[in-house]
């Protein structure tokens, strides 16, 4: 079942130019003195129209992505960045995003579908961006069966036309177990697999931006199932016990 969404705010399902002009001013200012006595702002022309934005792509995912609806609060990310291991201290992101998981992988990477915005683009992306350890051996495993229909559903008029391939930050040798000549080493020897496509910053103003959000992440929904179609494999293998420290 799916999980029961809050109702759309008022805020509009779009930014307006405020919100623009908010990360534009951020990327120059970004420490706590200048953000938080203007947080208010920040509430008003970005989060809640990201929480409108992700609520109507959610409720359209209900039926081409009825496994990635959740709660518009979980898909959006925090504008407060994790610096506890970073050399870079600056306090905030300059961009807002949303990332939308697949149900039963919210605690691992999997596919998913993904778009932030900035003051200087707005960047739409579906794929495994950063699948862990084990998932990147069950793509690897998967595509060496099935890199023909992979490839095929990369390769669809529409979706060329819409995305760009993920460049794949791709090892400069085979993984470790995998043949050197394999037809598929192009696309195992990646670490990395989905779409993506970069749009100018207004189009986030548009007030059919969700609707460009829902016929950019329709497009790229075969994709996605087809990645997380090994991913969803391995999790349901049962994990070997390990006695006494041995394998």
């Amino acid at each position: 079942m799916a999980p029961k969404l809050k109702p759309a705010s008022t805020a509009p399902a779009h930014l307006r130019p405020a919100g623009l002009a908010f990360l534009r001013n951020l990327a120059r200012h970004n420490d706590r003195d200048w953000f938080t006595p203007r947080k208010p702002i920040f509430e008003a022309e970005l989060k809640e129209p990201m929480l409108a934005i992700v609520r109507k792509v959610t409720d359209a995912m209900q039926d081409f992505a009825p496994a990635f609806v959740r709660p518009a609060e979980k898909s959006l990310f925090r504008i407060y960045r994790d610096t506890r291991f970073s050399a870079n201290k600056l306090p905030y992101k300059t961009h807002v995003a949303a990332w939308w998981s697949h149900q039963g992988m919210q605690k691992t990477s999997g596919a998913g579908y993904y778009f932030h915005i900035s003051a200087k683009e707005v960047i739409i992306a579906a794929g495994a961006y950063m699948p862990e350890k084990d998932q990147l051996a069950a793509i690897r495993n998967w595509l060496l069966e099935n890199h023909q229909e992979f490839r095929k559903l990369l390769k669809k008029p529409a979706v060329r036309k819409a995305f760009a391939e993920f460049e794949g930050n791709a090892l400069t040798r085979p993984p470790k177990g995998f043949p050197c000549d394999h037809p598929a080493l192009d696309l195992i020897q990646c670490r990395q697999w989905g779409l993506s496509t970069t749009l100018p910053a207004p189009t986030a103003l548009d007030p059919k931006f969700a609707d460009v959000l829902i016929r950019h992440f329709k497009l790229a929904a075969p994709v996605v199932d087809a990645l997380n179609t090994p991913i969803a494999a391995s999790l349901a293998k049962p994990k070997k016990r390990v006695l006494f420290g041995l394998d």
